[in-house]
């Protein structure tokens, strides 16, 4: 059976922090700012129908705006959109769908600051979730690591992509509707004062 897991794990130093302005402000935007299906597409080199089929099976869901029915947009944010990348990338290099599904699983455990320093590492079957060079070193010892993916990278892409692409703002009603979000709420809270 494969299955994703953590790199073993290394007793060197950890990584070097992300720059907390950079992240603190993709954060803020994060929270304010939604792309719709067609933007979060070309950002993240993915189909409408990939998208759409994503959204529907609950591999990634908007976490903006997540609607159905004829009328309305799901919004995007920016971790989304980072997430659909690093996707896209792994199903390029042929990982299957469960090991993706998983993957996801385990990003959304991290905090968006944390994602851009994890570098996911695959041999097709398994996917690796390293943080610090000498646990990517060890699994390519191993023999483990065929590919890796560093979500700085993708970080990088994902920012400058979507800085031309237009971006929605929800309003307060549909921040209001989404009551198990703590998150939001936060973030709504801190913006109200």
């Amino acid at each position: 059976m494969v299955s994703t897991g953590k790199a073993p794990e290394s007793h060197s130093e950890a990584p070097a922090p992300i720059d907390a302005d950079v992240t603190r402000e993709v954060e803020i935007d994060d929270a304010m700012l939604g792309y719709r299906g067609p933007a979060a597409c070309r950002a993240a080199g993915v189909t409408y129908r990939q998208l759409d089929y994503w959204a529907r099976t609950g591999l990634l869901e908007p976490s903006v705006r997540n609607v159905s029915g004829s009328g309305h947009q799901r919004l995007y944010s920016f971790r989304d959109v980072l997430v659909l990348k690093v996707i896209k990338r792994l199903l390029d290099a042929g990982v299957s769908l469960q090991q993706i599904r998983v993957a996801v699983a385990a990003l959304r455990d991290h905090g968006v600051k944390e994602l851009a320093g994890i570098t996911l590492m695959s041999d097709g079957a398994s996917v690796y979730e390293c943080t610090s060079d000498d646990q990517v070193i060890d699994l390519l010892r191993g023999g483990q690591g065929v590919f890796g993916i560093a979500l700085g990278s993708v970080w990088a892409e994902v920012e400058g992509t979507l800085a031309e692409l237009p971006g929605e703002r929800p309003d307060a009603t549909e921040i209001a509707e989404h009551p198990g979000d703590e998150l939001r709420k936060r973030r709504a809270a801190k913006r109200a004062g």
